[in-house]
């Protein structure tokens, strides 16, 4: 059945209609007296729908914003649409969107963030990324530079759209965006969305088909104070050295953002768990490499990515910086083998040490040789660090 399902968000009314036909029949034999809108109700369901008619609607939505691009990109020459990455870029020209472009890359969810003036915090986010993507150092300070420039000019931009997901990622760039404001802009507009009907497994907007795209336009809304004010709040929490009050937003409820508190939630498991010194991201690969045994790098990303996490958030390049430490270290969890391949065609085998922190009887912070920071908390290597308690809630471990 999975195989009806798909990425991009289009659906196909006259596909939805055959497959409901094929289905009739097999409910048929459960059920004498099921109907063809019982079937139809079955498929609908399936994509995420309460009923025939939701989905049918949906659908002529898509197809309308199809078929009237002048109406749905209603955009101007002075919109600016703001992304946090390139995944769109092509796809809101193609869905005819005459706004220019533009967006903030710095991933915040790795490395360290911590609440600095702009220059200090440019020359820190600048020197992670040369370090953690192996950019040249002017390189990643040029495009740093830029990029913040353009976002510090938000305030007194004509009009500002933020297309954001409900990851970590997308929320930190969204939190970013905002905490620099003294105030809501008059025509700042936030699109976000954490699911699409039809998609099964929706990991970002750049998967979306550009028609796609066009429908969410309308469903854009205004940022207000209130939105902005939360921002600030969170911001502030995650450059902190403490994940105290993070963990507490984390744990609230914010209707201002709705999308932010699952985000810095799952944002707090890349904090070392308190039985096993693992990340989140870093339980995830392991397992899979001791369920699998030794499987090629690209390939453990793609099975994060399509079945095991919960919230998506990383890139190919930021995966592999991340899990780096487990294979470079004095004392490794990981070795990796066919070094002379590109790193995603290079096998990850679990070392000793690794089985044995996977099942609990080791703590990794113990024997990382690494400095590692999570926002603005930093797990050194031999010290007392921040951990996360099975309740996900956070712990100092002397």
């Amino acid at each position: 059945m999975s195989r009806h399902f798909n990425s991009d968000g289009r659906l196909n009314l006259e596909q939805q209609r055959k497959r409901a036909k094929e289905l009739l029949p097999r409910l048929k034999a459960q059920d004498p007296n099921a109907t063809l809108s019982l079937a139809q109700w079955e498929i609908a369901k399936q994509l995420g729908f309460s009923s025939w008619p939701k989905l049918k609607a949906h659908i002529d939505a898509i197809d309308f914003a199809a078929r009237h691009p002048d109406f749905i990109a209603s955009d101007e020459a002075r919109t600016t649409h703001w992304r946090c990455g390139n995944d769109i870029a092509h796809s809101l020209q193609l869905a005819g969107f005459k706004g220019q472009f533009r967006m903030l890359t710095d991933p915040l969810c790795m490395g360290p963030v911590r609440d600095l003036p702009s220059q200090a915090f440019r020359a820190m986010r600048s020197a992670f990324i040369s370090q953690a993507f192996a950019i040249d150092e002017a390189d990643a300070a040029r495009r740093v530079d830029a990029e913040y420039d353009h976002l510090e000019a938000l305030a007194s931009a004509d009009h500002s759209v933020l297309w954001c997901e409900a990851d970590a990622y997308d929320q930190l760039f969204l939190v970013r965006a905002l905490a620099g404001l003294e105030q809501a802009p008059r025509k700042l507009e936030l699109i976000e969305v954490d699911r699409i009907p039809g998609v099964q497994r929706f990991i970002g907007i750049g998967q979306l088909a550009p028609d796609v795209l066009a429908w969410l336009w309308p469903q854009r809304r205004l940022i207000d104070d209130d939105a902005v004010q939360l921002a600030k709040e969170a911001w502030s929490a995650y450059c902190d050295s403490s994940p105290v009050k993070w963990a507490q937003l984390a744990h609230g409820s914010h209707p201002g953002l709705p999308l932010l508190a699952p985000a810095l939630l799952r944002q707090l498991q890349e904090l070392p768990g308190l039985r096993d010194g693992l990340s989140l991201t870093e339980r995830l690969a392991l397992t899979y490499l001791a369920e699998a045994g030794p499987t090629p790098f690209g390939r453990v990303f793609a099975e994060l990515m399509a079945k095991r996490e919960p919230l998506p958030f990383l890139g190919d390049m930021m995966f592999h910086a991340l899990l780096r430490p487990l294979t470079d270290g004095d004392n490794p969890l990981l070795t990796a083998t066919e070094t002379h391949l590109e790193w995603p065609h290079q096998v990850l085998a679990l070392t000793a040490l690794g089985q044995t922190i996977l099942n609990g009887h080791a703590h990794w912070r113990d024997h990382a040789s690494h400095a590692r920071w999570v926002g603005g908390v930093c797990l050194r290597p031999g010290q007392p660090h921040w951990a996360i308690d099975e309740n996900i809630l956070p712990v100092w471990r002397p």
